[in-house]
């Protein structure tokens, strides 16, 4: 784990007044979130008691049957929360994966800049995160690391804080990319709305050309945002972590690795055959259903396959997950308190009621911003886009259909909403803390400004390109 140092660098006068507004800007959001932010689990036993709260006071529920909801909430997500932290682990494995760790150094050399390191840094996580989520939080957490060591070794100051919001705000389009949780959960046989809109092909959500438009708006404008936030040489908070090996190969002697148990442990043959068994079978399913047939389970499937491949022998492998289970413990310790959250929601009707009232207002021309809107409020408290779906789903879908919209507009307009808040709500951040061992209060400030300005992007797209 790092700690971060000040720079002693002297700062460079910028005579520029739009840079100097941009980095007093980006000051004000760093400081904001230091002072304002607290840890991730405080905010989601406050965000418990406000819910709790508004049920209270909006619902005609008493609090003893809304403990009795919050409690049964607990448990209502656990295959997907089970997918989750298949996710995170999946990808942590592929990252400490020795080809990976290559490929990040080499990526992490490629900046002269600290503007360069900053758009690096994002692009990176941008195009990883639309082609898998969990790989793409994950993966780019350790490249920021990367950059970070590799610019102070080279005598750049790079801001630590605000390559991890780059590598974190760069994730801005994981629900709109490859593995979105509601396009790919209406895209599997059996989803729990396929009665009422059939199953809806990724080539109707992800591959909608208003959602493209706001994917590649959004890849530029992130990383250039970031990169003008950036603050002077005096306040910027440099990488001071030791230069740790991410290797999981176990140092044994010539002796220990005679032994038989270990020679299993180290074998390739093992690794490679149930590797490429595995692997085998996604070739085929893709062969067969396409890469647009891509569910979730799949997709873990094949990383996992993948990840072991990489490694070399199940004893590595091993290794990376057994280190992987610190970066998911956030989430397995917070996502049943936010499924409890959500079961507030739901039984008590509060979700419906936020859902309802913004249908209520929409028109076919404004559904898909004010659906996209609602998404976002709930996030705060169901930050899942496949919890949030499941919810969310039935009033969304119904509104379109009954304003004469095709579904594809209440799926894609949930999960922009859903990841859009993200960037304000420090759930998903859990992992990128725990590789760069910086504080959430460090980070949010730069995600929160982001977040307006993608925001901005999202509602130009849903209201002049639907």
């Amino acid at each position: 784990m790092s700690t971060p140092q000040r720079s002693v660098a002297k700062p460079s006068g910028s005579g520029r007044s739009f840079s100097s507004f941009m980095q007093r800007l980006g000051d004000g959001a760093a400081s904001f979130g230091i002072r304002w932010i607290p840890d991730p689990f405080a905010l989601a036993v406050i965000l418990t008691l406000m819910v709790f709260g508004a049920a209270l006071a909006f619902t005609p529920h008493g609090p003893v049957e809304l403990i009795d909801q919050w409690y049964g909430g607990f448990w209502r997500l656990l295959t997907f929360a089970m997918q989750m932290v298949l996710i995170v682990v999946t990808g942590f494995g592929l990252a400490t994966a020795p080809s990976m760790q290559r490929a990040l150094r080499w990526v992490a050399s490629l900046p002269r800049s600290r503007t360069g390191a900053i758009v690096v840094t994002a692009l990176a996580g941008s195009i990883l995160s639309f082609l898998h989520w969990g790989v793409g939080l994950i993966v780019s957490a350790f490249l920021a690391r990367e950059v970070a060591r590799y610019a102070r070794d080279n005598g750049l100051a790079v801001h630590f804080p605000l390559l991890a919001a780059a590598a974190y705000g760069g994730g801005v389009i994981s629900q709109t990319g490859l593995t979105s949780s509601g396009a790919l959960l209406v895209n599997t046989p059996g989803h729990f709305l396929e009665s009422s809109i059939g199953l809806i092909p990724l080539s109707e959500t992800i591959f909608q050309p208003y959602n493209l438009i706001f994917v590649l708006l959004t890849v530029v404008v992130t990383p250039l945002l970031l990169a003008l936030l950036h603050p002077s040489p005096a306040t910027t908070v440099v990488y001071a972590g030791q230069d740790d090996d991410d290797s999981v190969e176990e140092p044994l002697s010539d002796e220990e690795r005679r032994l038989p148990a270990n020679r299993v442990n180290r074998s390739r043959v093992l690794c490679w055959a149930i590797a490429l068994a595995g692997l085998f079978f996604v070739v085929r399913y893709i062969l067969a259903e396409g890469l647009l047939g891509l569910d979730l389970n799949v997709l873990n499937f094949g990383f996992l396959m993948l990840g072991l491949l990489m490694h070399g022998s199940l004893g590595n492998y091993s290794r990376a997950i057994m280190r992987a289970s610190s970066a998911a413990g956030g989430i397995i310790l917070q996502f049943p308190f936010y499924a409890g959250i959500l079961g507030l929601m739901a039984g008590s009707g509060l979700f419906s009621m936020i859902a309802d009232w913004f249908v209520s207002i929409s028109t076919p021309d404004t559904f898909p911003l004010y659906s996209m809107i609602s998404a976002a409020l709930v996030n705060f408290a169901v930050p899942s886009g496949g919890g949030q779906w499941a919810v969310q789903g039935p009033i969304a879908t119904a509104a379109a259909l009954q304003l004469g919209l095709p579904a594809h507009l209440a799926v894609m307009s949930v999960m922009m909403g859903d990841q859009l808040t993200n960037l304000a709500q420090p759930f998903w951040l859990l992992p990128i803390l725990g590789v760069t061992g910086l504080k959430a209060g460090q980070v949010m400030g730069y995600t929160i400004l982001l977040m307006f300005v993608v925001f901005i992007i999202n509602a130009a797209c849903l209201l002049w390109l639907v």
